[in-house]
């Protein structure tokens, strides 16, 4: 029989006790959605295994298919690691391989939600309209090879479309991705996507089809050797497919799953029916200081997140950011942001946690938004509480400007990691005056919103800072703002 054949019986019998299909089966997804649903099927049963799809990568497709599809997750505690075997996926896919099987799981009506997790960048979706990026690769293919599509929001309608058809209910879609009110923006993208192809499908899908929005929380470094060594110390199994993560875990679902859902509840999520609160703290509090964390840690040398965190002037600038966010938010029932504040302390300290700040600073123009301008906007143009977040747009300049002008001679120069990157370097050029590269990146089209376009105040504060670190060292900017 040939592979094919093989790949094609898998799916059927994946499909047989399967009712989700999850997209980016990345280290995230295993360590998070995959565990809940894992521990959710332990607790209550239900046919809720997860078919997997990636997007780009084979290799993590082919070792799962290897092993069944289990896999280890090893939590890093401070007394030692910890390893769980995960085994709530059922099947794996390599979408770049071949699409035509994700569109017949997608097909199937034993799937009846979709999860996401593919990173920002990925959507092709424009965050103030809500409408697609035309220039997006992903989109721009699909919209000219619908019924073979290779982009998340082109793969969602062509499933839908094929339900619609067959006159079957929907399946539920739900992002699982670090975008304010995710569930809402991707609605929103895939109706445009689906009004560009057939407007009665739009309409369907208007109509029919459930979007609720998620909040997700958990610290996942990328894999190494020391992974898939403590995970054989600990299981006995070789496993190429390993993952770890901090012990904390957390998420926020929107109740909205007309055709049923795992018991999620039961390994500890949150189900409530407004999450955007939720988000607004994750989202300004936790990412807003990994962000800072991660320029400031970029320019000042500092490797990993708990590197940082070990210098006290860090640790005390990391802890005002987030008393500054917090300011930015009306209270929440049942939260102390205090108390949250420093559990992330605690956590972004934990010494067995190697974070790159390397890897969170990537994709900057699609973080910083919600990370860092929607709470500044919350904030008076006199308030106390814009300083770290001046000082965070002010490192990710900085960043970008050193990488695109290196100031080692001889360092070749390279592009940022960020979808936007060559308009990045087109505006930054050889520039290095402080307030030229303030303009020129601030005035990225359809980027920083216009209050803070306007706001000279703003200007200001971001400019002052920059010259510091373009002057003087992260860490002697980081005594500056703490009046040291």
């Amino acid at each position: 029989m040939t592979q094919s054949g093989l790949s094609e019986m898998a799916l059927q019998d994946a499909l047989a006790k399967s009712g989700i299909v999850h997209i980016g089966i990345g280290a995230f997804h295993r360590a998070h959605q995959a565990v809940y649903t894992d521990a959710a099927m332990a607790a209550k049963g239900g046919d809720w295994h997860i078919i997997g799809v990636s997007l780009r990568s084979t290799d993590i497709v082919d070792a799962l298919n290897a092993q069944n599809c289990a896999f280890t997750v090893i939590e890093r505690h401070p007394d030692g690691p910890k390893a769980r075997r995960i085994t709530s996926m059922s099947h794996a896919i390599a979408a770049a391989r071949d699409v035509m099987p994700v569109l017949a799981a997608l097909a199937d009506p034993a799937i009846r939600i979709v999860t996401i997790t593919v990173t920002e960048k990925a959507y092709g979706i424009d965050r103030q309209s809500g409408r697609i990026q035309n220039d997006h690769p992903a989109i721009r293919h699909d919209l000219d090879h619908p019924d073979r599509p290779s982009g998340l929001v082109g793969i969602l309608v062509a499933g839908l479309k094929s339900r619609k058809d067959a006159s079957m209910r929907p399946f539920t879609v739900l992002s699982c991705d670090n975008l304010p009110a995710n569930g809402k923006l991707l609605r929103a993208g895939v109706i445009d996507f689906a009004n560009r192809i057939d407007p009665e499908l739009g309409d369907w899908i208007s109509q029919n089809v459930s979007f609720p929005s998620t909040m997700v929380d958990r610290i996942t470094p990328a894999s190494t050797t020391a992974t898939y060594d403590d995970a054989k110390t600990l299981t006995g199994v070789d496993d190429p497919a390993a993952i770890e993560t901090e012990p904390f875990s957390q998420w926020v679902i929107e109740d909205d799953f007309p055709d049923g859902r795992p018991a999620w509840e039961e390994a500890g999520a949150i189900v409530v029916a407004d999450v955007e609160p939720f988000e607004d703290m994750k989202l300004r509090m936790l990412n807003g200081s990994h962000s800072l964390i991660a320029y400031l840690g970029q320019l000042g040398g500092y490797r990993y997140v708990r590197d940082a965190m070990a210098n006290d002037n860090f640790a005390g600038l990391v802890a005002r950011h987030m008393e500054n966010a917090a300011a930015t938010m009306a209270p929440l029932t049942g939260i102390d942001f205090a108390r949250y504040g420093a559990e992330l302390t605690e956590r972004f300290r934990n010494p067995e946690i190697a974070h790159e700040t390397r890897q969170i600073a990537m994709d900057g123009t699609e973080k910083l938004p919600q990370r860092i301008f929607a709470p500044v906007c919350d904030l008076a143009a006199d308030s106390r509480h814009r300083g770290t977040f001046a000082l965070c747009f002010a490192a990710w300049i900085a960043f970008v400007q050193g990488q695109i002008n290196p100031a080692t001679p001889g360092e070749n120069s390279r592009l940022p990691d960020d979808p936007r990157a060559d308009e990045i370097a087109e505006r930054i050029g050889s520039v290095q005056d402080a307030a030229d590269l303030y303009d020129r990146l601030a005035g990225l089209p359809g980027w920083m919103p216009r209050q803070l376009c306007e706001d000279a105040s703003w200007r200001k504060a971001v400019i002052s800072r920059l010259v510091m670190l373009l002057t003087n060292s992260a860490d002697a900017a980081i005594r500056h703002e703490l009046g040291q």
